[in-house]
């Protein structure tokens, strides 16, 4: 296993190393979108040309037919116990600040979303079930950790997931170039706007970008209303969990006469809410906090790693332009749609 792991962390290392360099540091890009990247470049180049790549220690014979189990376990346990460290991050307290009417609104978004995204997908553009509602839940939540949540869920396959974080990633960066240029055209004040700009911007790091961008009003309000967002991530996998057993136990039965598996319960969502509750009632050391916080971020980054070197860009290219027509729809869903339902609720 520790094979797998160690070239995770190699992966993930670079990953973090490259999303602080000049230049790169500005764009509200994580250390996941990098880890990805490089985990699909290394996992798509033949061993024999990587050799040369790499420290002699990663070269022996059959290192590489060895790191399966770790990019298992990375892909499992560190994206569950990356998710659940990231409550950390929140507290009952920012969410409440707002009032119930952010709930409302983010509430109508990730549903309006997910489920026009959905059916769009599967209907209209004829994608799998898999990449809809994986492209759908990382536009409606809150980008890659949602699609990663959702992947682990509901087991999708690598190539999937990596095709719905490629779309977070095209149109989150859109978006943080867009909303500052847009904002001086609605008339919204900078407060609405940064609303507008929590309820419909991809990630929480493109959402922090597009708010500093407008003003500190606009981030403030953009921030929390984003966490609200993140906080829906929890009941959205546990109705998706309970709906895609259903649907899948259906097709079981109509094209095999037999039922699918038990549901997966997604027990790191419950641990995320312990720790968003932990965070709101006990202070920690600044220290300790920060060190717990890096480490979920870690282990996120290496879930991401592993999931880039699971997949092949053949698999992605089988997939073809209709996940990207169907985020650019999504995308177009949220400015309009969303902009429209912040002013009804929040003007």
């Amino acid at each position: 296993m520790w094979q797998g792991l160690l070239l995770c962390a190699l992966v993930s290392l670079a990953g973090t190393g490259a999303a602080a360099l000049p230049g790169l540091a500005d764009s509200g890009m994580s250390p996941l979108v990098f880890a990805l990247l490089l985990g699909l470049v290394l996992g798509n180049i033949p061993a024999k040309k990587l050799h040369p790549l790499l420290p002699s220690g990663l070269t022996s014979r059959g290192f590489f037919e060895r790191t399966g189990p770790g990019l298992a376990f990375a892909t499992r346990w560190l994206l569950r116990g990356g998710i659940v460290l990231f409550g950390l991050s929140l507290t009952l307290e920012q969410v409440m600040a707002l009032g119930p009417r952010i709930v409302l609104l983010d509430l109508l978004v990730i549903s309006s979303v997910l489920v026009i995204g959905y059916q769009l997908g599967t209907r209209w553009l004829g994608l799998d079930r898999e990449t809809a509602l994986l492209t759908s839940a990382g536009s409606a939540i809150c980008g890659a950790a949602a699609v990663l949540a959702t992947e682990t869920t509901i087991r999708a396959r690598p190539a999937a997931a990596s095709m719905a974080v490629a779309t977070v990633v095209l149109f989150g960066s859109l978006a943080m170039l867009v909303y500052p240029l847009l904002y001086p055209l609605t008339g919204m004040p900078e407060g609405l706007f940064g609303i507008y700009i929590g309820a419909t911007v991809h990630e929480v790091a493109q959402v922090v970008a597009a708010g500093d961008a407008v003003g500190p009003d606009a981030l403030a309000n953009a921030v929390i209303v984003k966490l609200v967002r993140v906080m829906m991530l929890v009941p959205f996998l546990l109705i998706v969990g309970r709906w895609w057993l259903n649907r899948t136990a259906e097709n079981a039965d109509e094209s095999a006469g037999r039922p699918a598996g038990g549901m997966t319960i997604p027990w790191f969502a419950f641990g995320f809410v312990a720790m968003v509750i932990f965070n709101s009632l006990i202070t920690l050391p600044a220290a300790l906090h920060q060190g717990l916080v890096m480490t979920g971020q870690l282990a996120l980054t290496m879930a991401m790693g592993a999931l880039g070197l699971n997949t092949r860009l053949a698999s992605l290219k089988a997939l073809g332009v209709k996940p990207l027509v169907l985020a650019l729809c999504l995308f177009t869903l949220l400015m309009l749609g969303g902009g429209l339902a912040s002013l009804a609720l929040m003007g």
